[in-house]
């Protein structure tokens, strides 16, 4: 199976090994870091209790890959139609993202700036994001004023492939190119560590998608993804239970940004 037909499983069980949590059956990143989980084929009931066992009861765990309806003591909480893009013609080096715009400063963003990018990512809401996301790595952003305003990072990484994701732009600081300039400089980075990037965008997105085509990503295929819990009293209170309101999986619009 190509990587990227079921890209979390690939990544949990390759390059993102030491933030897994897997079993033969099911896997997903550990607590705190994604709410991703994944299964290696079309799940039955056997695939479900082993995830059920991962997350613990009334976990919340978000899937994308081979689903199928979960058994009924399952909730869905969201699910819909997302499209996969890959990037393999951008070339953007970091130095050549830099000159893009010389008036903007581009910051990495580590463990110091954790509850701001969460702060954000619950106003723009582009996806599933924690205080250990930027775990995942190759977060940068843009402040004003000290005060985060624009931020993108990288999460699913499949063997030979890194996904760009939670790029978001403050509603105060949006049309001023600033969501494109961070997944430039994402990408740069995927592409200096030799792999290829790929994004995921809602289908319903078009005005993203467009831009991601002018910026040189091409469809390769439609995705489904959803969000279920596990039956039982709810063990991660306060995550999502509701779809992003931008993304698929965890990809904003930048359309505007």
């Amino acid at each position: 199976m190509d990587p990227l037909d079921n890209p979390v499983w690939d990544a949990l069980h390759g390059p993102q090994r030491p933030v897994a949590e897997v079993g033969e059956l099911a896997a997903r990143y550990v607590r705190g870091v994604s709410q991703f989980g994944a299964f290696p084929e079309t799940p039955e009931p056997r695939h479900w209790a082993a995830m059920a066992e991962l997350v613990g009861p009334g976990g919340l765990v978000s899937l994308t890959g081979p689903t199928d309806s979960p058994p009924e003591d399952w909730n869905v909480e969201y699910e819909g139609t997302g499209v996969q893009m890959t990037g393999v013609a951008l070339t953007d080096t970091p130095a050549e993202v830099a000159a893009r715009r010389p008036d903007v400063e581009i910051v990495p963003l580590a463990g110091p700036e954790a509850q701001a990018m969460v702060d954000l990512v619950d106003l723009v809401r582009p996806g599933p994001f924690s205080r250990r996301t930027w775990e995942l790595g190759g977060y940068v952003g843009v402040l004003r004023d000290g005060e985060l305003v624009a931020m993108a990072g990288q999460r699913f990484r499949p063997t030979g492939w890194c996904e760009i994701s939670a790029v978001a732009t403050h509603p105060d600081h949006r049309r001023q190119g600033l969501g494109e300039l961070l997944v430039r400089a994402v990408v740069a980075g995927i592409v200096a560590r030799g792999e290829k990037p790929l994004l995921h965008a809602a289908e319903s997105n078009t005005g993203a998608i467009r831009l991601y085509e002018t910026m040189g990503f091409t469809l390769r295929a439609r995705v489904r993804f959803m969000g279920v819990r596990a039956p039982g009293d709810r063990a991660e209170r306060g995550a999502p239970t509701e779809p992003p309101r931008h993304s698929s999986i965890g990809h904003s619009s930048i359309g505007h940004s």
